[in-house]
């Protein structure tokens, strides 16, 4: 037989396309030819193939060999085709003493980047691979073993191999690979969050943090340096409940393409926290790159919390790029030739400080009006109007930061810890999910206006003060919608089905930046 086949995917942003892989000898000139738009990593590919081959007792063919990966159209990066292209020629070629039936090959998708020792080493991705398998109806897949764990999440029968030799006699039966195990898989193991109970004093800030995890609100912090944005910040993440089954298979699959999972737990049930540097690029934000567009940090926060800490030191094109996803709950990366699609339904945290010199105190700021207005005005209105929450946080008191202080048991302050809000968010999210049964969305915060002003309509709820406010101009459109949804929140953690003015007045000092 001089021409072979297998199977293999590969991935156009977070979806997978089938691709068959076909080798075919001819006579002529001995030569290799790779053909179906592979990038500079899949054109070295035929060297990896000569000598993995042959240090594993194979025959390199001594004719004129085309690989060819179809759909020749579809761009394909990276080193996972390895696998696949190599038991294609084994297949091909007759003379080889090796050998492997074609129905066979052609059975199990192939994942696999090859060594030059005929070793199968891990590559990225392998997750949404699989499942794009398992959506064109395949049902079992070879992949390299330290990626079987993660492989095991897709639903397929999947089977571990560490060499090139190892799939060879699988596949003539002459020997078994390994079959993951999805009951023993374990989640990834990260850190326990961060205890709301080190956070110093800060009773608005806390109650502000509170309302944005049981709404999945976004929230912007303006303080001096030290008050505690950061450590605010770093702690909402363990006020947000687990990730659902569904919601957690989405995350790992991003994590996966951006090759940040755990070798041995690789599913992901905590929301994700990220904070970038301030010198992130816009690629490095929203996703792109040379080649085939990546995830950027937007989409490695879904589901979870993206906090930008100095928000004013980043790029404002690079800020103003995530009013996409704030809005859509998502990212386009748009090339001359095609567009990739990332998820990125996250919670914004900005925090900033008040102006460049970041005094302790304002009193001792040394910055004139004018810089002070530029730097904060690098936070564009725009993006700030997507915001629901703007707090300001105050800088600790003396007292509040005294050991001494405290070893005389002059500061007495009781602190929540995380464990005693959950319950309370929880709780509050419970009750919004109830709220809006049936819909396709559980939060407040994604409810879509319409839905919001239909509800508000229907429990002659008093809104004297937000209509005043959007008449004198402090709140525009989107603005009002976004007190009406902060209102519902509030009166989810009091424990009532409708806001009252209570709520709608809190809701209200927060979007605008007001003491609650």
């Amino acid at each position: 037989m001089t021409l072979g086949r297998t199977w293999t995917v590969a991935l156009e942003g977070l979806d997978g396309r089938l691709v068959a892989v076909e080798a075919h000898l001819a006579g002529g000139l001995p030569g290799t030819t790779i053909i179906g738009m592979g990038d500079t990593v899949g054109q070295q590919a035929k060297e990896r193939l000569r000598s993995a081959l042959v240090n594993s007792g194979c025959k390199w063919p001594d004719q004129r060999i085309t690989l060819a990966l179809s759909p020749a159209g579809l761009p394909k990066k990276g080193a996972s085709f390895d696998l696949a292209m190599a038991v294609a020629l084994v297949v091909a070629n007759e003379k080889d003493p090796v050998g492997v039936p074609g129905d066979a090959a052609t059975r199990h998708v192939l994942i696999g980047e090859l060594g030059l020792d005929g070793s199968v080493r891990r590559v990225r991705g392998v997750l949404p691979l699989l499942l794009a398998a398992r959506g064109h109806g395949r049902t079992t897949a070879i992949v390299p073993s330290d990626n079987l764990a993660e492989a095991s999440l897709s639903g397929l029968l999947v089977r571990g191999a560490d060499n090139l030799p190892q799939v060879l006699a699988f596949l003539r039966g002459d020997g078994p690979l390994v079959e993951a195990d999805p009951s023993s898989m374990r989640p990834q193991a990260t850190a326990g969050p961060a205890d709301m109970a080190d956070v110093l004093g800060q009773p608005e800030a806390r109650a502000a943090l509170e309302l944005a995890a049981a709404g999945r609100h976004h929230i912007a912090m303006l303080g001096p340096p030290g008050a505690g944005k950061t450590m605010l910040a770093m702690r909402l993440v363990g006020l947000l409940p687990p990730l659902d089954d569904e919601q957690a298979l989405q995350v790992t699959a991003i994590h996966s393409v951006a090759g940040a999972l755990e070798d041995d737990h690789p599913l992901v049930v905590r929301p994700p926290f990220i904070g970038p540097h301030h010198s992130a690029s816009l690629a490095a934000m929203v996703g792109g790159g040379s080649g085939l567009p990546r995830p950027g940090a937007a989409s490695l926060a879904h589901h979870g919390v993206l906090f930008l800490d100095e928000a004013p030191e980043f790029k404002p094109s690079v800020l103003d790029s995530l009013r996409q996803s704030l809005e859509e709950g998502s990212v386009l990366v748009a090339r001359s030739d095609r567009a990739v699609v990332f998820p990125a339904r996250f919670q914004l945290v900005l925090a900033s400080n008040p102006c460049p010199c970041a005094a302790a105190r304002d009193v001792d700021c040394t910055c004139p009006s004018g810089v002070r207005r530029r730097y904060l005005s690098r936070l564009s209105g725009p993006l700030m109007d997507r915001v629901d929450i703007q707090v300001t946080v105050q800088p600790l008191d003396a007292e509040s930061l005294s050991v001494s202080a405290r070893r005389r048991g002059e500061v007495s302050e009781a602190v929540e810890s995380t464990a005693e809000i959950v319950p309370r968010v929880v709780a509050a999210r419970e009750r919004s999910a109830a709220r809006w049964t049936g819909m396709s969305w559980r939060c407040n915060a994604e409810a879509p206006g319409p839905a919001v002003r239909a509800f508000y309509a229907g429990i002659g709820c008093d809104l004297s003060i937000v209509d005043e406010a959007a008449r004198s101009g402090r709140l525009t459109g989107r603005g009002y919608d976004r007190v009406l949804r902060l209102a519902l929140t509030a009166a989810d953690l009091a424990g009532r089905a409708v806001p009252d003015r209570r709520d709608v007045r809190r809701a209200l000092a927060l979007r605008c930046g007001d003491a609650a």
